[in-house]
C-alpha cells in the first residue's frame, strides 16, 4: 500500500499486476455499507434511463486495494424483513447460507425456490470522483463511495484483462493512466441494464497537484470488511429464525416501517426446514450478480430496520 502521494505515483508501474492478480483470485474463488451522503447514486429518469461520467479511483492511503468485495441478503418471510450483511464475506460460516445449502440440496422444488428468493446479492464498493453527473452538477468534481454490482465489475475486470492480443491492459483505478468510466443506464425488461457503459481512452485524471488533493479526501475501504461492523452468527441465526418462523420463533413480530414502505416485493413462504444435507457446491446457485437496483429498495429498508 501506498504510504505517501510520490510513492503511489512511482509505485503504479507494478499496480496493475497487482490488481490483476487479485481479479484473478476473485473470479476463481471465496471473496457493509450504510446508505449515506458520502455513497454516490446515479439518477434516471421515469423511464429508468440514466447517464454519468466517473473516474475510478486508486487505493485510499492504508488500502491495499481499490475496491472490497462483499455479500449481503435481503428477503421477506412471514416474520418480517431480514437484510443483513452475510458473513461469508468474511470467509466464515453464514446461517442463511446454510440454510439455503440444505434447502436445495433437500432435491424439493418448492425448497429451492425459498433458497433462490433468499439468495445472497454481490456487491463492490471503491471511491471514484464524479466528473458529470448532469441530473446533479453539484456533484461534479467531488469524490464519493460508490457501490455497484458484477456488470459494472466486469467491465473493470475486462479492462484490466483485455481478451484480444492487440488489447492492451489498463488500470482504470490509476490517476495517470487510467480512463473515465461512462456509464449509461437503461431500463431492460424491468431491471437496469448497464450494457452501453464504456470507458473512455486513458488520460491523466489532473495535475499532481491537484491529484494529490483527491487522494486525500477518499475513504478507507477496510472498515467495510472489518468483523466489528458484523452481526455474531448467533445473532444472525436468532433473526433468520424469527423472520422465516422456524426453530420457535417469533413470527409475530414486523418492522411498521419496514412494511409501509412501496413497493414491497410479496413474502416469501417458509417451507419446512429439511433435514441437513451438506453442501456440495462451490458456487452456490442462489448466489446472485444482481446490481444494485436490486438492493435499493432494500437499503432502504436496512436503515429503518
Amino acid at each position: 500500500m501506498a504510504t505517501s502521494f510520490s510513492e503511489l505515483k512511482r509505485s503504479r508501474s507494478s499496480s496493475l499486476k497487482t490488481l490483476i492478480d487479485e481479479t484473478n483470485k476473485l473470479s476463481s474463488g471465496n471473496p457493509n455499507a450504510q446508505q449515506e451522503d458520502r455513497f454516490w447514486k446515479p439518477t434516471v429518469d421515469k423511464a429508468g434511463n440514466g447517464y454519468a461520467v466517473i473516474r475510478f479511483l486508486p487505493a485510499a492511503q492504508g488500502d491495499e486495494l481499490p475496491w472490497v468485495q462483499t455479500w449481503n441478503h435481503g428477503f421477506q418471510g412471514p416474520g418480517g424483513w431480514y437484510i443483513e450483511e452475510s458473513l461469508t464475506t468474511l470467509g466464515k460460516k453464514d446461517p442463511v447460507s446454510e440454510y439455503n445449502s440444505m434447502l436445495w440440496n433437500s432435491g424439493i422444488e418448492a425448497n429451492k425456490d425459498q433458497a433462490r428468493k433468499q439468495k445472497r446479492r454481490l456487491s463492490y464498493i471503491s471511491n471514484i470522483q464524479v466528473i458529470n453527473d448532469p441530473s446533479n452538477p453539484d456533484n461534479n468534481g467531488k469524490v464519493f463511495l460508490y457501490k455497484y454490482g458484477k456488470r459494472i465489475w466486469d467491465k473493470i475486470n475486462d479492462l484490466m484483462n483485455p481478451q484480444f492480443e492487440d488489447e492492451q491492459p489498463v488500470n482504470p483505478f490509476d490517476f495517470w493512466e487510467g480512463a473515465n468510466f461512462k456509464l449509461k443506464i437503461r431500463q431492460v425488461e424491468g431491471y437496469r441494464n448497464y450494457d452501453k457503459s464504456e470507458f473512455d481512452s486513458p488520460e491523466p485524471l489532473a495535475e499532481d497537484e491537484q491529484l494529490e488533493g483527491i487522494w486525500k479526501q477518499q475513504a478507507a475501504l477496510a472498515e467495510f470488511t472489518s468483523p466489528s461492523n458484523f452481526k455474531s452468527y448467533d445473532e444472525l441465526q436468532a433473526k433468520l429464525n424469527r423472520v422465516l418462523g422456524i426453530d420457535g420463533g417469533d413470527t409475530s413480530a414486523r418492522s411498521a416501517t419496514v412494511e409501509d414502505v412501496e413497493p414491497a416485493p410479496a413474502p416469501a413462504k417458509a417451507a419446512p426446514a429439511p433435514e441437513p444435507v451438506a453442501a456440495t457446491n462451490d458456487d452456490p446457485p442462489w448466489s446472485t450478480d444482481d446490481d444494485d437496483d436490486g438492493m435499493s429498495f432494500f437499503e432502504k429498508l436496512a436503515q429503518d430496520d
